[in-house]
């Protein structure tokens, strides 16, 4: 088979050989065309050679522009934009003049893809029963190719530059027109808002040179096609008498067609208009949707706010954006939340005025956004320059950099939960549009939610720990009840039982009885006592009497108390550090003696016999001294002396206790510190290493400074009968 002969794609063609020969053992050929990448088959011919040229007809038409040649030809014709809805329309009311017409036009049409072809192809098929010289162009991409079916289609390569051009060419008898143009690179991802750049004109020259270079390319692609190109130039081509031509582009004989055009242009700029406005919007509802799902997955509110000011700040492109805790009568923020661009100097951490900054002031009042396209035409922040000393507006701008400022707050059903700020830094000033503010304040809202959710859930946390240890209590409670009441009633059950069944009963013994019933009540009524002290200190009902008294008179009465009670008992040694010189403290006598009588009785309880007991008072600071009370019992566990003041807590268990009590006193002791507003705390190195019990109380102002020997109010009052009838009145 002859090599010559076999069917070659239009890349084996680019750069052809032209050998012209002698017609001798060439395998009777007179004019041989092989392609450059071939060259063995040039000795297989042998041919006595009259010249041997290369044409480089394949790499110049690929790389050069029809419309750059064109204009090269016609330098006094400009370009002119078009969409591509434009170009369609165009390209319609030139192929339904050929239709109209009963002329045999010159139809040259180069689409720049496959798929632009195959959605003109049925009108092709139309105009080619007005023609026979129909020339169709395009870049394959599926099943497009060389044939010459209903017309001639010409499959260029992806790379020529006719795959970035459109081009309609159209020359009859009677009327001729061009439609050349080249697209422009656009980032639009829609079809119609593509733009060409090009001629559209009736001018029979401009039209023929066109269609010569197309009829050129057709050649360099097609050149079994030479005959019908020939016929075509002939037909259509020939020189004509040359007139002037009009150095406008829009020669149009049908001003109507031109008036067309023109509608069909604005009404596509309306439309990249509109689109751009809906991209811009869908954009801004995407970055929305984006952060309000990004919010709702965590109810961390210092995670809330960092995702929230992180999207925000990426979202608008803003130099930097804030996002701060604060409430209405807040004096300062920290800035805790920012984003920032590159070369931006951070806030973070910073303090932030708000008291004395009168754009938060205005937003709390008013409780909208506030925008500030350019801080220096700003009354506000204009009439502080230069600077005053502190805070002022005008400073803060300066220190920050601020140009453009916008400020939204961060409300949920009128209560500020906290601020979100925007900053332009420059160069030049920015225009806050209602289209931001309203973003903006949208994300504000949905912070506002998550923020609100965020704290709900704390607050639900808090709840459940709350039942929880409740419900501790409520067991404690019933273990206690059940131990510390139904023992003493057992006793003075069997007691007075014994009494009344045994009238013979030797008076000694009847006395033990009585005795030992009388004791078991009084450990009932102290229990009952606690539970009712305890409640009135944690519901708040009890009125707090304060007066200047002295600690050493109280100390001296709580020891009265102990030692009336441990009579029949040998108590640890006692030492009493409180010095008469101490200044008067402002307390609650009843309450302070009920508090050192506690701490005190809770000492002697877990103390041998043989240990000691200590009461010493500390200065350290200037409104409050403080108290101490050691001894060398068992100790506490250190992982245990927060817990040591809850209610019902001892060490050893609800049910295996070796000392008596209720477990309340430390807790009653909390609530009494509490009550003036000193602290209480305890301290152990650990078991059988003893224990230090220490708790603040306020100085009394006459007080301060040199001792006083002012008897307390209470001195005089039986421990028993502590409870006046002012706190009887209280409890009404």
């Amino acid at each position: 088979m002859n090599p010559l002969s076999q069917k070659r794609s239009p890349t084996r063609w680019l750069n052809p050989i032209r050998v012209i020969c002698d017609g001798k053992d060439n395998g009777g050929f007179d004019k041989i065309e092989l392609p450059a990448c071939y060259p063995e088959y040039i000795d297989r011919i042998r041919p006595t050679y009259l010249s041997l040229e290369r044409l480089n007809i394949g790499a110049m038409s690929i790389s050069t522009s029809v419309l750059t040649e064109l204009l090269q030809v016609f330098p006094q014709w400009r370009q002119q934009m078009y969409f591509k809805s434009s170009l369609t329309a165009l390209s319609h009311a030139m192929e339904d003049q050929v239709m109209a017409d009963s002329d045999q036009p010159l139809i040259i049409a180069s689409f720049q893809r496959e798929r632009f072809y195959r959605q003109e192809a049925h009108r092709y098929r139309r105009i080619a029963e007005k023609s026979d010289q129909v020339y169709v162009l395009a870049a394959p991409e599926t099943e497009f190719k060389h044939s010459s079916d209903f017309y001639e289609t010409i499959a260029f390569e992806p790379e020529d530059t006719l795959s970035q051009e459109w081009h309609l060419v159209v020359i009859g008898n009677h009327y001729a027109s061009c439609l050349i143009c080249r697209e422009r690179i656009s980032a639009s991802s829609i079809d119609n808002n593509r733009r060409f750049e090009g001629i559209w004109t009736f001018e029979r020259q401009v039209s023929q040179k066109a269609a010569a270079l197309l009829l050129q390319k057709i050649l360099d692609y097609r050149p079994e096609l030479n005959t019908k190109v020939q016929v075509a130039q002939s037909r259509y081509l020939q020189v004509v008498v040359p007139t002037p031509l009009s150095t406008s582009p829009y020669n149009n004989p049908d001003p109507f067609v031109q008036r067309l055009v023109t509608y069909l242009q604005a009404g596509q700029y309306k439309l990249i208009k509109a689109n751009r406005s809906l991209s811009i919007k869908e954009q801004k509802e995407r970055l929305l949707n984006s952060i309000t799902t990004a919010i709702r997955r965590s109810l961390d509110p210092a995670e809330i706010l960092q995702v929230a000011v992180e999207y925000l700040g990426e979202g608008l492109g803003v130099c930097r954006c804030l996002i701060y805790r604060c409430e209405q009568d807040d004096f300062t923020a920290t800035i805790t939340h920012e984003f920032l661009n590159t070369g931006i100097s951070s806030l973070k951490g910073q303090s932030w005025p708000l008291r004395d900054n009168p754009l938060f002031q205005q937003v709390v009042q008013r409780k909208d956004a506030i925008t500030i396209d350019n801080v220096l035409n700003d009354p506000r922040i204009v009439l502080e320059i230069p600077p005053k000393v502190g805070t002022s507006l005008a400073r803060l701008v300066q220190s920050c950099s601020i140009l453009s400022w916008l400020l939204v707050p961060i409300f949920y059903r009128d209560r500020l939960l906290g601020m979100m700020e925007l900053h332009h830094c420059g160069p030049l000033p920015t225009n806050w549009s209602p289209d931001d503010v309203a973003l903006v304040d949208a994300i504000a809202s949905q912070v506002g939610v998550a923020l609100i959710q965020a704290e709900a859930y704390a607050n639900l946390q808090e709840l459940n720990e709350q039942l929880e240890a409740l419900d501790r209590t409520r067991s404690n409670l019933v273990a206690i009840t059940g131990h510390e009441l139904r023992t003493p009633l057992s006793t003075i059950q069997v007691c007075l039982e014994s009494l009344a069944t045994e009238p013979d009963m030797p008076q000694e013994l009847r006395q033990v009885m009585l005795s030992t019933a009388l004791n078991d009540a009084e450990r009932m009524r102290k229990l009952v006592q606690d539970f009712l002290t305890l409640s009135q200190l944690e519901s708040g009902r009890i009125e707090w009497n304060t007066e200047a008294l002295s600690l050493l008179e109280c100390v001296e009465l709580s020891l009265s108390h102990i030692n009336a009670h441990n009579r029949h008992n040998k108590l640890p040694k006692i030492h009493n550090g409180v010095s008469a010189d101490l200044p008067l403290v402002q307390a609650d006598g009843e309450w302070l003696v009920e508090l050192l009588a506690k701490l005190l009785d809770n000492a002697v309880k877990f103390t041998n016999p043989d240990g000691e007991i200590a009461i010493a008072v500390i200065q350290n600071q200037l409104n409050y001294l403080e108290v101490m009370i050691s001894d060398t019992g068992r100790g506490i566990e250190p992982n245990r002396l927060e817990i040591v003041f809850d209610r019902f807590y001892q060490e050893e268990g609800a049910l295996r206790r070796s000392k008596g009590g209720t477990g309340l006193g430390l807790a009653i002791c909390r609530q009494i510190v509490s009550g003036w507003g000193g602290e209480i705390w305890a301290q152990s190195l650990g078991k059988s290493l003893g224990s230090q019990f220490h708790f603040t109380v306020p100085i009394a102002p006459e007080g301060k400074g040199e001792g006083s020997t002012k008897k307390p109010t209470i001195a005089n009052l039986p421990i028993k009968n502590r409870r006046s009838p002012r706190k009887k009145k209280s409890l009404s």
